[in-house]
């Protein structure tokens, strides 16, 4: 059963944004849609936004206790979370610690290569564009963040890999590669925005060698392994298994 919300603001591929009565925030709902290759793959996958839902509000919590500015508030229900309003920074910021994917696509960085440090990546977040990477010279010419508030962004983005890295060991998961995005809220602060799950994180299991059994992340989906959701189901067990329940928001 949903809360009640106002008007649809924004619909992507995994959610749904709504206003509500507080002007400084908003009502973020979790689909069941799971999408690859820009959408051109799609499907339902039933529980699979409670989970991503769970997974996300129980991470932006470590990270809040850890100081690290993000925008969440408190859940609502399984698939529902109130989060600050954000004004969204036109970037995808992908960190890597291992070599996997797209990079190894386009370079000839050899697959399982650890990078270190790790590399981060800035994308123009565009579907129509399909989201091309940005160099230093791209992104000044589009003017989308100045030199400092690049600056900026990357250090956040360092500082949640760093965090989420160490937290994902002690529970054997590997933080392969990951992607952020960040907003401006109504005070000027720059905080974490989006979500935090296997949807936008490479996620691998340590306690299998085997190349395929370890993925619990959307390539389960985009290589066709099936398992999603159980796989997805496996990493909010562990996480839930050494953190307190999430909060309402009240």
């Amino acid at each position: 059963m949903s809360p009640d919300h106002g008007l649809l603001m924004y619909e992507g591929k995994a959610k749904r944004i709504y206003a509500c009565k507080d002007i400084d925030s908003v009502l973020v709902e979790f689909k069941n849609d799971a999408t690859a290759f820009n959408a051109l793959k799609h499907s339902q996958l039933e529980g699979k936004g409670r989970i991503n839902c769970q997974i996300s509000a129980s991470l932006f919590e470590l990270l809040e206790q850890e100081g690290i500015p993000n925008h969440y508030l408190g859940l609502l229900s399984e698939e529902w979370m109130m989060v600050q309003k954000v004004e969204v920074i036109p970037l995808e910021i992908v960190v890597r610690n291992i070599a996997t994917g797209s990079l190894c696509k386009q370079t000839p960085i050899i697959e399982g290569k650890e990078l270190s440090p790790p590399l981060l990546d800035l994308y123009y977040k565009d579907d129509s564009l399909s989201d091309p990477l940005l160099t230093e010279s791209r992104l000044e010419i589009l003017g989308i963040v100045s030199h400092a508030k690049r600056l900026e962004i990357e250090k956040l983005a360092r500082w949640v890999n760093d965090f989420l890295k160490d937290f994902l060991d002690k529970i054997d998961l590997v933080l392969v590669d990951f992607k952020l995005e960040m907003g401006i809220n109504n005070s000027g602060e720059l905080l974490v925005a989006d979500e935090i799950s296997p949807d936008t994180c490479r996620i691998w299991d340590k306690r299998t060698l085997d190349s395929n059994d370890r993925i619990l992340d959307k390539d389960r989906f985009r290589q066709d392994l099936g398992g999603v959701v159980e796989a997805y189901g496996e990493i909010l067990k562990r996480v839930q298994g050494v953190t307190s329940k999430p909060r309402n928001y009240k």
